[in-house]
């Protein structure tokens, strides 16, 4: 499959699938009582947990390629270096 052509599809499903969301988000508060505030409140708390596991990731992210570089750097300092005599 050619990497444009994929790239593309991803692309657009990301879109639909946000808009898709979007809908669902809408249509849940147009249709949300009082029956409705423990639901509510709950996926509050659900939001608030995925936001802090994003932060999370991204810090373990950021750590991953601090690693990377470091590692990096040591192989091209062992591949430069000179043979010692």
């Amino acid at each position: 499959m050619d990497p444009g052509f994929a790239a593309l599809m991803i692309t657009v499903v990301v879109v639909l699938s946000g808009t898709a969301i979007k809908i669902a988000s809408l249509w849940t508060k147009r249709h949300s009582g009082p029956a409705d505030a423990e639901v509510s409140a709950r996926v509050q708390a659900m939001e608030n947990e995925m936001a802090a596991l994003r932060q999370e990731l991204t810090e373990a992210q950021e750590r991953l390629d601090f690693t990377e570089r470091l590692l990096a750097q040591s192989a091209e300092t062992r591949r430069v270096a000179p043979p010692e005599a």
